[in-house]
């Protein structure tokens, strides 16, 4: 159990700005351990968001209260995953051969196809939220933090770490490590499924797993593997088309 704790801290300190410490030394093994807690971190921080628009929606107007749980989110995870897409945007919209996609995305600096991505991606949350039903609100943001974090996790089970990556200094990026922690990472993501209706669930797990389907082939036909980025990249997107996917079937009905 205590080393479980570490692991989940190990998790908590990679993929949040959750200060923990010297609780826990970090190591190779643990960061590939600790992606079985990536969906458990996507309840914190849709939680931290819901929270905020909880409190927020009181006083103030919907459309505002949406977009600072939005800024709740960014700021709990220190804009982890959006920073990922726009090199993801900026890595793959100017990049042609897999060493200049690879030398993009590690450019600290952002350009014209990140600031784009990143805008567009964030005006996509905010709307699609803006729109579902006040009082799902909070359920949604928990249940498309957690449940879009399993996509990753899956990617890095069913695909390789780009060997141009690995052969660079780049910053730590969690492998597969073992079945249990795969079984772990669905489980934890798929927990936040309660909150959607039965059609609402087949929707948005069959949309998620054919863009990550698709996403897979395109990024190991380009780059031939993972990285940090792509997996950034690809929780940005399964959350924003889970977010649409249940404003989709709102409408609908």
């Amino acid at each position: 159990m205590k080393n479980e704790f570490k692991i989940f801290l190990t998790a908590l300190m990679f993929y949040s700005r959750v200060p923990v410490g010297n609780i826990v030394g970090w190591n190779e093994e643990m960061l590939n351990k600790a992606t079985r807690y990536f969906p458990l971190i996507g309840w914190l921080v849709g939680a931290f968001g819901a929270l905020i628009f909880w409190a927020l929606s009181v006083f103030l107007p919907l459309s505002l209260a949406v977009l600072l749980s939005i800024v709740a989110t960014i700021l709990f995870t220190g804009a982890f995953h959006e920073d990922g897409f726009a090199d993801f945007c900026d890595g793959f919209g100017g990049g042609y051969t897999p060493e200049r996609i690879l030398e993009i995305m590690k450019d600290s600096r952002i350009g014209t196809y990140g600031t784009i991505g990143l805008l567009m991606m964030l005006a996509t949350k905010f709307l699609a939220l803006s729109h579902i039903e006040a009082v799902r609100i909070p359920f949604i943001l928990m249940a498309g933090h957690a449940v879009s974090r399993i996509f990753p996790v899956l990617m890095i089970y069913s695909s390789v770490y780009a060997r141009l990556d690995a052969t660079s200094k780049t910053k730590p990026v969690g492998k597969a490590d073992s079945t249990y922690s795969l079984v772990v990472a669905i489980a934890f993501g798929a927990l936040s499924l309660v909150f959607l209706h039965w059609e609402e669930v087949v929707v948005v797990l069959a949309l998620l797993l054919l863009l990550t389907y698709f996403f897979r082939n395109y990024i190991t036909r380009k780059l031939g593997g993972y990285t940090g980025d792509v997996l950034g990249a690809l929780q940005q997107l399964c959350e924003v088309c889970f977010y649409l996917a249940v404003l989709a079937i709102q409408y609908y009905q």
